[in-house]
């Protein structure tokens, strides 16, 4: 019988943590290096502040599972990571007002990102920024003052970033929000960092901005949510009259998946959820794989139509988040199977679904046959329909080190506690 948790476990620590180590951590500046091709050559040593965030997030948690026993790497060496990129983003990453430089030079020189030179031109990279103070914060080898000068701006940038995206002002590159249309994807950060931030922290005001995304997402009795038990908008159309446009009508089942088990783990962190966690998240998960999956080839699709298949409504012919989704729908990308893979075993776990199971282990297949690299160079990350490697950007041109150590780390955890509840 075959051992998927332990496939999981391996491919952790002997493919992934390894080339990271050697290729990625910048032990001279902090940070980590991104800028790689698909097959892991080195393209340039800018930084992106929406990969240093991630990184210290994830060196973090590294660290606390090490010293748990969770699993067998060194402790020490994943904490010293953290702090020292949590050391270059509050140090080189920090803006006024406050947001954050978009990207930099691999020592920390502001680069311009937008149209007109801006340094800020993303709420995701602030929420992110935020999301790994909050989590190096966490580590015992934080000093008091770095740990609560961290835990400020993280506060400071999860407030600031909340504001905005309530009052829909907030840049969000690479993925822009039309005018008239609210996305789901702002949500989701709120949602995660608010809940690690809590994590660090306990403060109410992490809770609080946990509680509002939740009820953004599910409703909270007097308006209707992002989702509901039928159905979910990954761009929810303000006018009725756009219903029927490309936006309104596309799905990212990756995304919905993502956010289904951060919604789970909020209610397993926040001291008093004011939303419920309703039976239905299960059911909306199901659709999501069903709709998403390609049957001739394989994998989750990018983007789908709201019925399945390629993405298809009005077009609104100037928005180029329009053209990424026409242009990428059927590519199969690292970090939708991961977080469908996560998110299956969760939501198996939690709702008592076997069909979910199932899932989980077809999603883990189809993963192992088609993503890791032979050559050793961790996994090629961008693929086409039929699973061959892509050279192509497809959001940042970066090769990510968080989503695939993220899913898998936390699938270990998941199986850690089921072993020893």
């Amino acid at each position: 019988m075959r051992d998927t948790a332990a496939e999981i476990r391996e491919q952790l620590l002997k493919d992934v943590l390894p080339w990271w180590l050697q290729n990625g951590a910048d032990r001279e500046n902090g940070g980590v290096f991104t800028c790689f091709s698909n097959s892991g050559r080195l393209l340039s040593t800018e930084k992106y502040t929406w990969s240093q965030g991630r990184w210290a997030w994830l060196c973090s948690r590294l660290a606390l599972d090490s010293e748990a026993g969770i699993i067998q790497e060194d402790p020490q060496l994943w904490a010293q990571l953290a702090l020292e990129t949590a050391r270059f983003i509050q140090a080189h990453a920090l803006l006024g007002d406050p947001v954050t430089k978009y990207r930099t030079t691999g020592d920390g020189q502001a680069l311009p990102s937008g149209p007109h030179g801006e340094l800020a031109v993303s709420v995701l990279a602030d929420l992110f920024a935020a999301l790994g103070l909050a989590g190096a914060a966490r580590l015992p080898q934080a000093g008091n003052r770095e740990r609560d000068e961290w835990l400020h701006s993280a506060h400071a940038l999860l407030a600031h970033a909340g504001e905005r995206i309530e009052a829909r002002k907030a840049p969000s590159e690479p993925y822009p929000v039309r005018t008239g249309f609210k996305d789901a994807a702002g949500l989701m950060l709120l949602l995660n960092v608010s809940v690690q931030l809590h994590l660090a922290s306990g403060s109410a005001a992490s809770a609080k901005t946990a509680d509002a995304a939740l009820s953004q997402l599910l409703g909270d009795g007097t308006s209707e949510g992002m989702w509901t038990a039928s159905g979910w908008w990954e761009y929810r159309p303000d006018n009725s009259t756009d219903a029927d446009t490309l936006l309104a009508r596309h799905r990212t089942p990756g995304h919905l998946l993502e956010m289904l088990w951060m919604v789970v783990e909020a209610a397993d962190v926040l001291p008093d959820p004011v939303t419920c966690i309703p039976h239905w998240l299960a059911d909306l998960g199901a659709r999501a794989l069903e709709i998403g999956w390609d049957d001739r080839n394989g994998g989750l699709f990018r983007y789908v139509d709201r019925d399945g298949a390629e993405p298809r409504g009005r077009l609104f012919g100037d928005d180029t988040y329009e053209t990424l989704v026409t242009q990428t729908w059927d590519t199969k990308l690292w970090w939708v199977q991961v977080e469908a893979l996560y998110a299956t075993r969760v939501l198996a776990e939690r709702f008592r679904r076997p069909d979910l199971m199932d899932w989980h282990e077809r999603i883990w297949s189809y993963v192992l046959d088609t993503f890791p690299d032979p050559d050793g160079q961790e996994w090629l990350q961008i693929r086409d329909r039929k699973g061959q490697p892509l050279d192509k950007v497809v959001a940042l041109p970066v090769k990510d080190p968080f989503h695939i150590a993220r899913s898998l780390l936390l699938t270990t955890e998941l199986e850690n506690q089921r072993i020893n509840p």
